[in-house]
């Protein structure tokens, strides 16, 4: 298979007519090999928008959802980013491709590590991985320009919120466990401002602000 055919295929019939239309995300994820990310039995569908298995019962999101909320993060490569969420690292190394670093939590170790693993041998030396509960954020590092959730989550995380820099950007999915609506939150020095973008479906994101299990 010509992956880097199919990737370009991706960025544009996936991400350009469905009005992904940053130059950045769309360089972006036309370099990052999303076929790297999954088991080599799914590489063949790596480029099909569709979520994908990872294991541990967790998935790899859709390409359209992945250009949908780094364009929501409005990145021009100088911030500081926070990711909930790791899991195989194909998100990560989107957001590292445009920001500065890249503070990614995921609650399962073995994906942390596979992660970790992975994009270290990509070169993706401006991410930091740790394992814990992703909804409590990263408050010794606080503030961040910008915090993306990749799991549906009932309630807005207030721990995040409070972590956001004036004028940062949150972008996470809020709902049920089945259907969520996807949420852009900008803090401003007068209050929050909110943003939707639509349904979306993720998995769920567990932990003290999230869902239980």
């Amino acid at each position: 298979m010509n992956f880097e055919r199919a990737r370009a295929r991706m960025v544009e019939e996936q991400l350009v007519s469905r009005g992904i239309s940053d130059p950045l995300v769309l360089a972006a994820m036309a370099r990052v090999e999303r076929h790297r990310f999954v088991d080599e039995a799914l590489q063949v569908r790596a480029y099909e928008d569709k979520p994908l298995p990872i294991g541990a019962r967790q998935t790899i999101s859709q390409p359209f959802m992945v250009g949908l909320m780094t364009q929501a993060l409005e990145l021009r490569g100088t911030e500081r980013v926070l990711e909930i969420g790791t899991g195989c690292g194909y998100q990560t190394a989107v957001l590292a491709e445009l920001a500065a670093t890249v503070f990614s939590i995921e609650r399962i170790s073995t994906l942390a590590a596979a992660a970790r693993q992975l994009l270290d041998r990509l070169g993706y030396y401006n991410v930091v991985i740790r394992v814990g509960d992703g909804t409590l954020g990263w408050a010794e590092d606080a503030p961040f320009d910008a915090i993306m959730v990749s799991a549906g989550t009932p309630q807005v995380p207030r721990p995040l919120v409070a972590q956001l820099c004036n004028g940062g950007r949150l972008v996470f999915p809020i709902g049920e466990e089945e259907l969520q609506t996807l949420v852009r939150i900008r803090k401003e020095e007068t209050g929050l401002q909110e943003e939707y973008f639509g349904d979306c479906r993720f998995v769920k994101l567990v932990g003290r602000y999230g869902w239980e299990r």
